[in-house]
This record gives C-alpha cells, sequence and structure tokens, in this order.
C-alpha cells in the first residue's frame, strides 16, 4: 500500500479562471495518468465516478472542512465566517441529524408536489413578463424563478426579492476558495442575516403554536418547542434560501445552453413534462453544479492507497457523471439514457441534497413552461463561467427566440 502522498498525481489547477470554462478535458487527461486521483492547489480530487460513490460510502471517517476554508479565505471574526461555520452543512452526527429532523417533512415527494401549482403560477407570470422581449440573457432570467418561490413558501414579502437575489448571487461564490471575493460575501450575509431576522420577527408577532401555513410556520413551531435556537432557526432559513437558488438557476441555465442545439430534445420538453425530468436529470450527469471537499478524520484505505487523517478530498460531484472510464458514451447527450450510472448532483451521504424533490419539481415545471412559450431558442454562447470548484455554472447565456 502507498501513502497518497508518496503517488505521482496529475495536476488540475482547478482555481485557474480558464478552467472553469471547460473543465472536462483536464479531469479527461488526468485519468490517463492516475485511474481515480489528482491532486490541486487546494486537496486532492476524486475524479473516478465509481470511487466518489465509493469514498462517500465511508463518510463516517470525513467531516466537512469549513473551518479550514474559512482560514483559507482570512475571514475569522466575520459574519460570513460565522455563517460557514454554523449552518447544516457544516454539522456532523448528532447535531445534524437532530437539524435535519426538523426540516425533513416539509421536503418530503409528496410536499414537493403539493409546492407545483405555485411554482406553475410563479414560472407563467415571470414569462408573461419576459417572454415578449423576445431576447434576454437566460441566465439572468432563470435567477428570478427560485428566488420567487422560495420567498413564496416561506412567506416573504416580494419587495425583499430584487436584494435577495443579488445576495445569493454573491453568495455562491461561497466555496471558490478566492479570498478576493471576502467583501462581497460579507456584504451578501449582512443583507440575508437581517432579512431572515426581521422576517422572524414579524411572523412571531401573530404567530400562535399550531399555525402550520408556510416552511416558516414548521420552523418556529420548532422553536417554540424548544428544538430550535433563533440562532439557528434563522441560520436554516439563510441556507434554505441559498441552497435553492444558485444550484437551480444554474442547472435550467445549464440546460437550456445544451438544448439550443438540440431543437428535437426542446420541442418534446414543451410536450412531455416526464420528459424534462429526464432531460434534467442528464443535464445534471452532463455537467452538474457543484463541488463538495471533505477532511479525513480517520486514516483510510482505498484501493491500495492510504490516506491519512488530514487529507482534503475534493469530489467534483459536477465531472463525475463525464467519467469515461465509467459510464458508455458519457459525452453524448441523451436523456434516454439507460440509469445505471445516476448523476451526482444532489451529492451523497448524510449530507444529500434535502431539497432535491422540491427542486427536481421546480426545475422540470419550469423547464416545461419555458419551452412552451419560448420557441426556436438560439444563443451565442456563455458570456462566461462561474469559478470552479464552488457553484458552477453559466455567467451570462443571451438567447434569442420566438415568442409562443
Amino acid at each position: 500500500m502507498q501513502a497518497i502522498t508518496e503517488l505521482a498525481l496529475p495536476h488540475l489547477a482547478m482555481e485557474e479562471p480558464g478552467f472553469a470554462a471547460n473543465p472536462f478535458p483536464h479531469f479527461d487527461a488526468a485519468r490517463t495518468t492516475h485511474p481515480w486521483l489528482a491532486h490541486s492547489n487546494l486537496g486532492f480530487v476524486v475524479t473516478n465516478y465509481r470511487a466518489v460513490r465509493d469514498l462517500m460510502a465511508m463518510e463516517v471517517s470525513m467531516r466537512t472542512p469549513y473551518d479550514q476554508m474559512v482560514d483559507l479565505m482570512g475571514a475569522r471574526g466575520t459574519q460570513w465566517a460565522r455563517f460557514q461555520e454554523a449552518h447544516i452543512l457544516s454539522r456532523a452526527g448528532p447535531e445534524h441529524k437532530r437539524l435535519r429532523d426538523i426540516l425533513a417533512p416539509a421536503f418530503t415527494p409528496r410536499k414537493a408536489n403539493l409546492h407545483r401549482p405555485l411554482m406553475r403560477e410563479v414560472i407563467a407570470r415571470l414569462l408573461d413578463e419576459w417572454a415578449p422581449k423576445g431576447a434576454f440573457d437566460f441566465e439572468t432570467f432563470a435567477s428570478w424563478f427560485p428566488v420567487t418561490v422560495t420567498c413564496r413558501l416561506i412567506g416573504a414579502p416580494p419587495a425583499a426579492i430584487p436584494a435577495l437575489r443579488k445576495s445569493m448571487e454573491d453568495l455562491g461564490l461561497s466555496v471558490s476558495m478566492d479570498p478576493r471575493f471576502l467583501p462581497e460575501l460579507e456584504a451578501a450575509t449582512g443583507v440575508i442575516d437581517a432579512f431572515v431576522l426581521d422576517l422572524i420577527a414579524a411572523r412571531e408577532k401573530g404567530w400562535q403554536d399550531g399555525d402550520e401555513a408556510d416552511l416558516l410556520d414548521l420552523l418556529l413551531q420548532a422553536k417554540s418547542d424548544g428544538g430550535l435556537s433563533l440562532r439557528e432557526l434563522a441560520d436554516l432559513l439563510i441556507f434554505l434560501i441559498v441552497a435553492g437558488f444558485d444550484t437551480s438557476k444554474n442547472v435550467l441555465t445549464l440546460t437550456m445552453y445544451e438544448l439550443v442545439g438540440r431543437p428535437e430534445i426542446y420541442a418534446r420538453c414543451a410536450e412531455d413534462l416526464a420528459f424534462c425530468g429526464k432531460v434534467l436529470d442528464e443535464t445534471m450527469r452532463f455537467h452538474s453544479t457543484t463541488t463538495t471537499n471533505r477532511l479525513v478524520t480517520a486514516d483510510i484505505a482505498y484501493r491500495d492507497v492510504a490516506i491519512p487523517t488530514g487529507t482534503v478530498l475534493w469530489f467534483p460531484w459536477a465531472i463525475a457523471g463525464r467519467d469515461g472510464t465509467t459510464i458508455a458514451d458519457a459525452d453524448a447527450f441523451d436523456p434516454d439514457r439507460r440509469q445505471d450510472h445516476p448523476h451526482l448532483g444532489f451529492a451523497l451521504g448524510a449530507h444529500i441534497c434535502l431539497g432535491q424533490f422540491i427542486a427536481r419539481a421546480q426545475l422540470a415545471e419550469g423547464l416545461h413552461l419555458i419551452a412552451q412559450r419560448i420557441t426556436k431558442p438560439r444563443s451565442p454562447g456563455p458570456l462566461g463561467w462561474r469559478p470552479f470548484p464552488g457553484v458552477w455554472g453559466i455567467r451570462g447565456l443571451p438567447i434569442e427566440f420566438t415568442p409562443a
């Protein structure tokens, strides 16, 4: 068995701006040198689909290193740092289970389906406003959809949406590991923190035990029962608002990016809601939006490699689905493919995305109506890309189309 630090591994310059525009060839090249591992300036990177799944099954020997991320960003003492070390993804064991159990009843498949009329109403109103233009930046358009749905789910006033949207765009850079973004991250955290505390205070004035109108009521009930502190309640709200925004907006934008060159697939989306779900799953396999990391807390042995305590491992959910050494025709976009290797876009393990059923319903309903109202879309391609790693995606996707 060989120590991971003794391996001759390929290097992935993930933090370089050009890497984000097309990371796939870099990962393909890395796998020709080592079948499942690479090195980067941020830690070791697991490049193979099966290795990602196998190692995440050993998550009991790892934790999420948000404290290290705060130190690398030079952010000690900031509001952003406090939130990064307090939110639900930074928790483990009983503390993580306690918070997740409070949220879980609001995020079942049944609950997600009950929200579908709201989702259709929101996207229809946005299309009423945007579709007559015949041309716009699809990424900007898509960004209004998840934030509006989330605000409706927690009973937030519509007037709050523009400031929240701007702050959530900035907070999407949290895992970029680039200290230059810290001023924007700190300002955005302040805006959202003040918003949720005001929202909680306003709701509590008239709230009483047993109220169950929306998600905020569920959290207030947990606080009233002694299961949540005010600070924990606020941090859960911040997390839900942020987590439901960037990934959903980026997946929808990436889907449009793939479909402008595939008119037959796009036309089917207008006709078949179930097919929209297949298209979205294929988009999340083809290039999902997130990459996460773990700090090894107990020595791990895997495929004759010793991974000692203290090692940082990066798991690129956004890349694993294009591993051609595992997945047949990995670079072919095929929504009808057999799901022998399900995408990892909602992560794995104890921290698998709690809101995935709401995200699936929201994205499918959105794509279905968009394809009906925005026909024959064309695009010259992205204006740019968000940093990799972190919440990766397109930064600006101009489209022209024929309004239905």
